[in-house]
C-alpha cells in the first residue's frame, strides 16, 4: 500500500511560480511511475506531467515548458516545478502512483492506482 500527501500549494499572482512536493511512503518512490494531476471545479481531472521510474518525464500537452516534474528518490518526494503560472492553472492538484515502474505515452488518470488528497493552487491575475 502507497501513501502519497502533497504539500506547497497556495495562492500566488500570474506570472509567479510555486513548487509543490508529494511525500510517498509505505514503499519507495523510485520503483514507480509517478504523476500529477490536477481538477478545476466543474472539469474533468487532466493529467499534468509523469516520471518513470529511470527519470523519464513527459507531460500534458498545456504545460509547454512551464513545470517540471522531478522526484529525489533519497527522499521519497515527488516535486512539481511551475512557473510562468496562469489564472487557469488554478486548481486542486493530486500526485499518484501506478503500481508499475513504467508510465503509459500519456499521462492519463486511469493508469493510476494511488492517489493523495491535493493541494489547492490559486493564481490570481
Amino acid at each position: 500500500q502507497v501513501q502519497l500527501v502533497e504539500s506547497g500549494g497556495g495562492s500566488v499572482q500570474s506570472g509567479g511560480s510555486l513548487r509543490l512536493s508529494c511525500t510517498v511512503s509505505g514503499d519507495t518512490a523510485k520503483d514507480y511511475c509517478l504523476g500529477w494531476f490536477r481538477q478545476a471545479p466543474g472539469k474533468d481531472r487532466e493529467g499534468v506531467a509523469q516520471i518513470n521510474s529511470d527519470g523519464y518525464a513527459n507531460y500534458g500537452e498545456f504545460v509547454k515548458g512551464r513545470f517540471t516534474i522531478s522526484k529525489d528518490n533519497a527522499r521519497n518526494t515527488l516535486y512539481l516545478e511551475m512557473n510562468s503560472l496562469k489564472s487557469e492553472d488554478t486548481a486542486m492538484y493530486y500526485c499518484a502512483a501506478q503500481s508499475l515502474p513504467y508510465c503509459q505515452p500519456i499521462v492519463r488518470a486511469d493508469d493510476y492506482r494511488y492517489w493523495g488528497q491535493g493541494t489547492q493552487v490559486t493564481v490570481s491575475s
